[in-house]
């Protein structure tokens, strides 16, 4: 007998202004090009996206369940497969939010997720023009790697392969220097789809 398809998954993406792909030409983002690659013959998997611009980790921390609820209904309750991506950007850095402060705020996100038995998965900030933000952004990334790996919960490091990647920098360049366009929109979505995505989900890679 063929098995039985999978319920369908339902994963809320938090996050700033990068989750929305602002500033990307085809409006899809790095979440819509990840949903897009992501296969639906096993089973269905609606993706909702809740951005906010200019979103710091205490503001996600502060607005996460109740307007992730709203998207997963009834479903954990009742044993669905509901499932959290946060997409972390660049504000905790450039307001001068302390790591240590940053790094609570992310583990009380994580923490509580876990306890609501809902699985979890960090999209890091990618880096930006300035110099000095960046050296802010390479910390926070580093701190919540750590945050995530002591939960086990899958991390991409967006900032380390795209700190002096020829193509997003130029990315950056043409645009304000602190969203990409759609090129640097899709390498972000390349490095979410081979840094565990599948696997996460428990889906055949395409």
């Amino acid at each position: 007998m063929p098995a039985a398809p999978r319920e369908e998954i339902r994963i809320v993406v938090l996050g700033d202004e990068l989750v929305a792909g602002v500033g990307d030409a085809k409006a899809l983002g790095w979440v819509g090009r990840v949903a897009a690659r992501t296969p639906h013959d096993e089973c269905p998997v609606s993706v909702f996206q809740l951005a906010v611009p200019g979103e710091s980790t205490a503001d996600l921390a502060a607005r996460w369940w109740g307007e992730s609820s709203l998207r997963y209904g009834d479903a954990p309750a009742a044993g669905g497969d509901c499932r959290l991506v946060v997409g972390l950007g660049h504000r905790d850095a450039q307001a001068g939010l302390s790591v240590p402060r940053a790094r609570l705020n992310l583990a009380n996100v994580l923490d509580d997720a876990h306890s609501r038995r809902l699985p979890a998965f960090v999209v890091g900030p990618p880096p930006v023009a300035d110099a000095e933000t960046n050296r802010a952004v390479e910390e926070l990334s580093r701190t919540f790697g750590d945050v995530c790996r002591r939960r086990e919960v899958p991390y991409v490091d967006t900032f380390t392969p795209l700190a002096t990647h020829e193509t997003w920098l130029t990315d950056l360049a043409s645009g304000d220097g602190l969203r990409p366009g759609q090129a640097g929109y899709g390498l972000i979505a390349w490095l979410v789809l081979h840094n565990g995505w599948y696997d996460w989900l428990g889906l055949t890679r395409p």
